[in-house]
């Protein structure tokens, strides 16, 4: 524009998938906000939903300081094992997470400050499926809905799962919405082999000695120990269900490498989180810390971004 400072271009988030390393999310937004990027655009899958909603719901520090605050102990208070063996979450106390520090339930994405998306993945035919509009809750549940650890939800006579087997960093979203721009978060970069390696020893804090409420916890790490991070040595074989992790995790990496180099971001943010385990929510301080870093270390180029006034 002849005269005047050229217009911001309209910066988009894909806010990516990985279960517990998400919580990195919050840390990357709030250190964007300390450089003056807030996004215009919101778009996220599985963890980066719950982050993106809460984020566009204005929940984004409620999130933060329960993240901060959760114990082991409270976290296994989520799982249960049910007769139907559909999942491990305990639906309704989740759900109550969700409405206490994410979104209301009567929220719709229509009247949202900015435009917000997930997506979500239709078992039966593979197909991605958008949510742009209807219920927050709703769009983020169909967004999480990862095999085993939650149920299919039903949308429209579909069964829909986890967004991340199909779209795990969801640029193309972004753009789809009218992004100029896309900052991008990949939680899968280095995750490919990380729990054959061995974990690095960690201390525990009172409130993190056993107790009745951690036996279930127990009973899944000593049968998938990289749900909780591996401590096991490097000379011990992988068990059934490290196999299993390991072999989603390339899948992952490998459909994230994939849908980046078709529909590259203009930023792409790796935070480094390699050693946070699939189900280690309750290190989410170091996951936030991490996402900060992550940005601080990217500061130049996400400057420049803003400061090119040519619209790729």
């Amino acid at each position: 524009m002849k005269g005047g400072t050229p217009p911001t271009p309209r910066i988009g988030i894909a806010l990516g998938s990985g279960s517990a390393r998400g919580w990195a999310h919050i840390g990357i937004i709030r250190e964007l906000a300390e450089i003056g990027i807030q996004p215009h655009i919101v778009c996220g899958c599985s963890i980066g939903a719950i982050v993106g909603a809460a984020y566009v719901a204005g929940n984004l520090r409620r999130l933060e300081d329960w993240v901060r605050s959760l114990t082991r102990r409270e976290l296994v208070r989520f799982f249960e094992i049910n007769l139907s063996l559909d999942s491990f979450v305990a639906a309704d106390r989740f759900r109550d997470f969700l409405r206490r520090y994410v979104s209301a339930e009567d929220l719709l994405i229509e009247n949202l400050s900015k435009p917000f998306a997930t997506v979500s993945t239709e078992l039966e035919t593979g197909r991605e499926i958008w949510f742009t509009e209807g219920p927050v809750l709703h769009a983020v549940i169909a967004s999480i809905a990862l095999p085993g650890l939650f149920p299919p939800v039903r949308h429209q006579g579909r069964w829909l799962v986890d967004g991340g087997l199909v779209n795990p960093v969801p640029i193309s979203l972004c753009h789809a919405l009218g992004a100029e721009r896309v900052i991008a978060v990949n939680l899968n970069g280095d995750i490919v082999g990380k729990h054959f390696r061995p974990a690095q020893p960690r201390s525990r804090s009172p409130s993190d000695q056993k107790s009745m409420l951690e036996s279930f916890m127990d009973t899944i790490k000593e049968y998938s120990p990289h749900l909780l991070g591996n401590e096991k040595t490097r000379d011990h074989p992988p068990s059934l269900f490290e196999a299993i992790a390991g072999a989603i995790n390339i899948t992952q990496d490998r459909i994230t490498r994939s849908r980046i180099a078709g529909d590259p971001p203009d930023i792409l943010l790796n935070p480094r989180l390699s050693d946070i385990g699939l189900l280690e929510f309750h290190r989410g301080g170091e996951a936030i810390d991490e996402g900060r870093a992550c940005v601080r270390r990217a500061r130049s180029a996400i400057e420049h971004l803003l400061e090119d006034p040519d619209i790729a």
